[in-house]
This record gives C-alpha cells, sequence and structure tokens, in this order.
C-alpha cells in the first residue's frame, strides 16, 4: 500500500497575454509521502504561488497527472474539488484572511459550517482547536482584539479543525516579526509531528529549513535540495 498522499506528473501551466505565451509549470513531476514536510522556495514570478493554488484545487491546469490521495484530480467536477478541499486540506495564509466582524471561535468554525456539521459538534471542534494553538481564553475577541501572532493562531486552528490530511501553508510567517515567526513555525512543525503532511511556500531560507524537503522553483521548473 502506497503513502503517496501527492503525485503530480508531468504538469504543464501556460496563460496567453496577447501574442505572448508565458510558460509558469514547465513539465513539474513531485511526489509528497503521507507525514512529510516540504517547502517550496522561488523567487517573485517563479510559479510558487501558481504551483500551490494547482495543489490546493483552486486552480487548473494545462496538462499532466495530479492524484491526491488517492482522488484523480484533473477529472473532478468542481463540487467534487471543492468537496475534497474542505476535507482533505488546511489553508493557511501570510494575510490570515480572518473575518473582522467574526470572533476567533466563528472564524474557526466555518470550515465547519460549510461541512454540514452540527452546531453542537462544531462548537466543540472548533474551542479543541482554539486550545491546541493556544488560544482559548481568546476565543471571543475580535481579529482586531489579537496580535498578529495570535491572528495567524486562530488562522491554522480554522486549518486544522476539519482534521485535514494536508495543510497548505502560503508564507505563514510573511507578516509577523522574527521570534513571532518561530513561535508559529514551531507550531506547523508540531502538526507536522503529529502525522499532517505540510507544504509550505515561503521565500524565507531560514523558514524553509524547517522542513524536510526543500524543493526550489525557478521559471516553472522544480528543483530537489538547495542551490548550489
Amino acid at each position: 500500500m502506497t503513502n503517496e498522499v501527492i503525485k503530480i506528473e508531468n504538469v504543464n501551466k501556460t496563460y496567453h497575454m496577447g501574442d505572448e505565451t508565458l510558460h509558469v509549470l514547465n513539465d513539474i513531476t513531485l511526489t509528497v509521502q503521507k507525514g512529510d514536510f516540504i517547502s517550496i522556495v522561488g523567487p517573485s514570478g517563479s510559479g510558487k504561488s501558481t504551483f500551490m493554488n494547482f495543489i490546493g484545487c483552486l486552480d487548473k491546469v494545462d496538462s499532466g497527472t495530479y492524484i491526491l490521495d488517492g482522488f484523480d484530480v484533473l477529472t473532478l467536477s468542481d463540487n467534487k474539488l471543492s468537496e475534497i478541499r474542505n476535507k482533505k486540506i488546511g489553508f493557511i495564509f501570510q494575510q490570515f484572511n480572518l473575518l473582522p466582524k467574526l470572533s476567533a471561535l466563528e472564524n474557526v468554525e466555518l470550515p465547519l459550517i460549510y461541512s454540514g456539521i452540527s452546531s453542537k459538534e462544531r462548537l466543540t471542534r472548533a474551542r479543541n482547536a482554539l486550545e491546541k494553538v493556544g488560544l482559548k481564553e481568546r476565543e471571543k475577541h475580535l481579529p482586531t482584539q489579537l496580535s498578529g501572532g495570535q491572528q495567524q493562531r486562530v488562522a491554522i486552528a480554522r486549518a486544522i479543525c476539519t482534521n485535514p490530511e494536508i495543510l497548505l501553508c502560503d508564507e505563514p510567517t510573511g507578516a509577523l516579526d522574527t521570534k513571532t515567526s518561530k513561535d508559529i513555525m514551531n507550531l506547523i512543525k508540531s502538526l507536522n509531528e503529529e502525522g499532517r503532511t505540510v507544504v509550505m511556500i515561503t521565500h524565507d531560507m531560514e523558514v524553509a529549513k524547517k522542513a524536510k524537503r526543500i524543493i526550489r522553483i525557478k521559471d516553472g521548473v522544480l528543483y530537489e535540495g538547495m542551490e548550489d
């Protein structure tokens, strides 16, 4: 039985701008094992955000194969893709993406509402997730009443409350100071050590080194390991 949770083969993505064709992903192949922690690093415009959107089933590609936890992603309907995103993937963004008028607890509950889970179960799961990230006492606070690090912890609680197989982190420390960044990375590492698969985009090589594997992307091409 395979432990591959992500298997990508020969994926290509182009954008057409007038007469110009921009090759954003060039024949990309990548396998990620269950419980792995990989960081994807590359300069602005290298294709890493497009690649992350593709892994997260937010964007489609022109050709290739993508098997996500046994599902052939490129053959699925939009409704099935939404279901897979909600159940199998937790998203952590640089800007937190919290709704300002909702409390920390209500923000964490949101993905569970879309899953059709009962209000009682939602409350239990959301509180457990906030406790895991160390914010049990802040559940009634609005995002504006929380520091940047606390807001990111709420966002991480929201990402894990559906118990996803995979965490996709897009510059998770990009808006934080150095000390807070270390705290958030320690939290993400602990979630990985519990068995979650983590795929993280970052421009910061010190952050990237926290992962088990470093994948570089340049001009839409993947390279394994540190740069020579």
